[in-house]
C-alpha cells in the first residue's frame, strides 16, 4: 500500500495534470449524460425524425383503451422501434411540466405500435423512460389481429396483447434463433384419400390457395398424421402453418405426427407445460422467422407465424378453446379472423360437428370435408343403446349398477383388450324436463330453461326470470309431470372391481389422466376428455349416466353430449374388428340418434334450423352481462344498445357458498349477489352490441360509477 501511494506521490505534475484532464472529462459527461432509470429526459434533445411514438400502455381497464403519444429521446432513436417494449410514466399531471417535458406519475410498460413526425396532443410530451429490448415483439399484423379481437369481445387491447405477447426473458432474448430451413416437398394424401375431398384440399393448399373446410373425421388414430400432412402442404408453398388443439395430449400427437413427417427444426410446439422460458424461446424463433409451423393449446391462437398460410383448429366444442381471462376470445373466432386477414387456408375438424361448425357451412363460407357412409360404416364401432330404466339381470351386474347389455359388452370385451367406461363428473344438475318423454321444459316467454324455485317451488325462467304459468304441460306429449334425475356415479371403478374381480381397473379424470393404456384385458374408469388412447383401440366403451350429460343445464346440452361420446368411442376398434360401444340414455332423443347412426354433420344441421326458429346462437349474437344487481342495472340503462337489441333478464345467479376458495376476478365472491342479463341481436348486429356495451363500461369506469361489470360476447353458457 505505501508503495502505491509513492509511485502516485513520486509521478511527475505533467501525469498529474492529465489525470486532472480525464476526471474533469469524466464529470462533465456524467453531468450532460440523462440520468439513470427511471428516467425524465429534461432537457434531452429528441430525435431528429418522427419524434413521437404512439405507445400502447399495457394497463387493463376499457376507458384508457387507446395509443398515447410519447417524446422519443435521441439517444433511444436507434432502439425505439415500432412493437418493442418501453417503459413509460403514466398519470402524471398538466401541472407537472418541467423543461418542456411532462413528468411524474407511475413507470408502466408499453409497446411502441408506430413513429410519427408530430402528434395530436398540443401540450407537451412526457418521453419514453426506457426501451426495455430492442426485440420488436408486436408485429403489425398482430397488432391488427388483438385490435380485432378486442373490439369482437368488448374489450381492452392491453387484455388481449397478455393473452398473444409472452412474458419477457431478457436471457432468452440474448440468445439467437436457428436459421430457417428450406421449404420441404409436398406429401402424400396418405389417409386423406379416406375422403373423397381430401386430396383437392390437400393439393389446393400446396398451392397456396385459401380452401376453407369443416372436416367431419373418421373415427380412430389417423387424425394427428392427417393435420400433420395438411400443416406440411402449407409450408412446402412456402407459407406458415398453425394447429390449434384443445388440450397437452392432442398437442403432443400432432407434435409427434409433424416431427415424423418433416423432422427435426421445422415446427415448434407451444403448451404451458414448457415453462415460461423454454416457450418464450420458441415464441421468438416464431416471431423471427425461424420456424414456421406451431401446434399448440389456446394461447397458440396469436402465434405470430409469418406469412400463414394454413390455420386449423381441432374439436373447437371443447371448452379450453376459451379464453378464462378477459376478454374471453375462442380460438375458433380468433383463428377465422385470422384465416381471412392473412388469406390464408382454413380447416375446422373434429370427429364431431359443433352448431357453430355447421353455420360457417350453411353461410358458405366453409365446405363440408367428410368420409362416405360406406367408409364411416366400416371404420366406427357398433353402438348400443341402453335405456336407464333397464336393469341388471344378474348379480354381478346389479353390484355395477349396469344394465344387462352394457355388463355383457363388457365382459365380451374384455377377452380381447381394454375396456373403457366413461363416466360424467360429479355436479351435473340437470334443470326439469317432462317425466314422459323428456323434452326439457322451456319457457313460453323467450325459450328459456325452467327451474324450480328454492323457497316456493314455483316455476321461473333461467333467462328472463319471468314465471311460469301454473298447469305446466309439455307441448310435444302433453305431460304434467317433471322430473329432474342423475343416475350416481360415485364409487364407480369400485363397483366394476367388484363385478369383474380378476379384472385390473385403472381410473383417469381430473387429478391424475393418463396418456396412453397397454393393449391387455383392463377396465378404464375415465371422465368426459380424460380417456387415454389405447394401443389398437379399445374392445368395447361404455357411455354410462347418459342423463347427466343430456341433462345438463344449458343449450348445449344435447350437442356437448354427443362430442363427448363421439370423442370416447372414437378410441374404439371399428366394427369389422368387433369394436362395440353402448350408450345408457334414452334411444330416442337426437344425440342418442345421432351416435348411432354416427352423423355429427346431421345432427349440428337439425339443431342450427332450431336455434335459427327460436333466435338463438350461432344464428344470433349475444352477450352476457353479470355483477352486483345495481351495476348490471347501470350498465343496461346506460348503454345505446341496438334497435333490435332484446334484454332477457337480469336473473340472480347462484351466490357462492362461503368457506370454498374465493374464485378468480371477475366472478362473485362467497356470499356476494350478482344478477345476469342476456342481450340479444340480430346476425350482422354484433359489433354495433360490443361497441355499445364497451362504451358504456368505458364511460362508467372513467366516472368511477360503481364496480366494472363482467361482459362477456357470444358466452358459451348461456343456460
Amino acid at each position: 500500500m505505501s508503495r502505491e501511494n509513492g509511485r502516485s506521490q513520486g509521478g511527475t505534475p505533467e501525469q498529474g495534470e492529465q489525470l486532472a484532464l480525464i476526471r474533469e472529462s469524466v464529470r462533465a459527461a456524467k453531468a450532460k449524460a440523462p440520468k439513470a432509470k427511471p428516467r425524465t429526459w429534461r432537457g434531452a434533445p429528441l430525435a431528429k425524425t418522427l419524434p413521437v411514438a404512439r405507445v400502447l400502455v399495457d394497463k387493463g381497464p376499457v376507458h384508457l383503451d387507446r395509443l398515447w403519444d410519447y417524446a422519443v429521446p435521441e439517444e433511444l432513436d436507434a432502439d425505439a422501434r415500432p412493437g418493442v417494449r418501453v417503459r413509460v410514466r403514466f398519470g402524471a399531471g398538466t401541472r407537472n411540466v418541467r423543461g418542456g417535458r411532462r413528468e411524474g406519475g407511475g413507470l408502466l410498460d408499453g409497446y411502441i405500435v408506430e413513429r410519427v413526425a408530430e402528434s395530436d396532443f398540443q401540450g407537451p410530451l412526457a418521453a419514453i423512460a426506457q426501451v426495455l429490448s430492442p426485440e420488436p415483439v408486436l408485429s403489425p399484423a398482430l397488432y391488427e389481429l388483438c385490435r380485432a379481437v378486442a373490439d369482437r369481445y368488448a374489450g381492452s387491447l392491453a387484455d388481449v396483447l397478455q393473452l398473444a405477447v409472452p412474458p419477457r426473458h431478457a436471457r432468452i432474448e440474448a440468445e439467437p434463433s436457428p436459421a430457417p430451413l428450406p421449404p420441404p416437398g409436398a406429401p402424400e394424401a396418405g389417409s386423406w384419400s379416406r375422403y373423397p375431398t381430401g386430396p383437392a384440399f390437400l393439393d389446393a393448399v400446396a398451392r397456396g390457395d385459401t380452401p376453407r373446410a369443416v372436416w367431419t373425421a373418421l373415427p380412430g388414430p389417423h387424425w394427428p398424421h392427417e393435420l400433420a400432412r395438411a400443416a406440411a402442404a402449407a409450408l412446402s408453398a412456402g407459407r406458415g402453418a398453425l394447429v390449434v388443439v384443445p388440450d397437452g395430449r392432442a398437442a403432443a400427437r400432432v407434435d409427434a405426427a409433424l416431427g415424423e413427417l418433416l423432422g427435426e427444426g421445422r415446427h415448434v410446439l407451444l403448451t404451458a407445460e414448457l415453462g415460461p422460458e423454454e416457450r418464450y424461446r420458441r415464441w421468438l424463433a416464431v416471431s423471427r422467422g425461424s420456424v414456421r409451423a406451431v401446434v399448440g393449446t389456446r394461447a397458440a391462437m396469436f402465434a405470430p407465424v409469418r406469412d400463414l398460410g394454413f390455420a386449423a383448429v381441432w374439436d373447437d366444442g371443447d371448452s379450453s378453446h376459451s379464453a378464462q381471462n378477459a376478454p374471453y376470445p375462442h380460438a375458433r373466432e380468433v383463428l377465422v379472423q385470422r384465416a381471412v386477414h392473412e388469406k390464408a387456408a382454413f380447416l375446422l375438424g373434429g370427429f364431431g360437428c359443433t352448431v357453430d361448425a355447421a353455420q360457417l357451412v350453411n353461410t358458405g363460407w366453409a365446405l363440408p370435408l367428410a368420409a362416405a357412409r360406406e367408409t364411416v360404416r366400416a371404420v366406427a364401432p357398433v353402438v348400443r343403446t341402453v335405456g336407464d330404466s333397464d336393469e341388471a339381470r344378474d348379480e354381478a351386474a346389479r353390484a355395477a349398477r349396469l344394465p344387462s347389455h352394457a355388463w355383457q359388452a363388457a365382459r365380451e370385451g374384455l377377452k380381447h383388450g381394454p375396456v373403457l367406461v366413461q363416466v360424467p363428473r360429479r355436479g351435473y344438475v340437470p334443470r326439469l324436463g317432462c317425466e314422459r318423454c323428456r323434452e326439457p321444459a322451456r319457457c313460453g316467454h323467450c325459450a328459456g330453461p325452467l327451474e324450480a324455485g328454492d323457497a316456493d317451488g314455483a316455476l321461473r325462467c333461467g333467462w328472463c326470470g319471468q314465471e311460469a304459468p301454473p298447469g305446466w304441460h309439455c307441448p310435444e306429449c302433453g305431460g304434467s309431470r317433471l322430473r329432474a334425475r342423475v343416475v350416481g356415479a360415485r364409487r364407480t371403478a369400485e363397483e366394476l372391481g367388484r363385478a369383474f374381480p380378476s379384472v385390473p381397473v385403472r381410473t383417469s379424470g381430473r387429478d391424475h389422466i393418463l396418456d396412453t393404456v397397454p393393449d391387455r384385458p383392463a377396465i378404464v374408469v375415465s371422465t368426459p376428455g380424460a380417456e387415454p388412447v389405447a394401443e389398437g383401440g379399445y374392445a368395447a366403451a361404455l357411455l354410462l349416466d347418459g342423463w347427466a350429460l343430456l341433462g345438463f343445464p344449458d343449450l348445449r346440452a344435447g350437442e356437448e353430449a354427443l362430442r363427448r361420446w363421439l370423442s370416447a368411442a372414437a378410441l374404439v376398434r371399428g366394427q369389422e374388428d368387433g369394436g362395440v360401444v353402448v350408450v345408457v340414455a334414452e334411444p330416442t332423443l337426437r344425440p342418442v340418434q345421432a351416435l348411432v347412426r354416427w352423423d355429427p354433420a346431421g345432427h349440428a344441421m337439425r339443431e342450427l334450423a332450431d336455434r335459427a326458429e327460436l333466435g338463438f346462437p350461432p344464428v344470433s349474437r349475444m352477450a352476457s352481462v353479470s355483477g352486483p344487481p345495481e351495476d348490471v342495472a347501470d350498465l343496461l340503462a346506460a348503454a345505446e344498445l341496438p334497435d333490435d337489441a332484446e334484454v332477457l333478464g337480469p336473473v340472480p345467479l347462484p351466490v357462492p357458498a362461503a368457506g370454498r376458495p374465493a374464485p378468480g376476478r371477475g366472478h362473485p365472491q362467497p356470499g356476494e349477489r350478482w344478477d345476469r342479463a342476456l342481450v340479444r341481436v340480430r346476425p350482422g348486429r354484433g359489433a354495433a352490441l360490443a361497441a355499445a356495451l364497451k362504451t358504456a363500461q368505458a364511460a362508467r369506469l372513467a366516472r368511477r360509477n360503481g364496480e366494472p361489470v363482467r361482459l362477456r360476447i357470444d358466452p358459451p353458457d348461456i343456460g
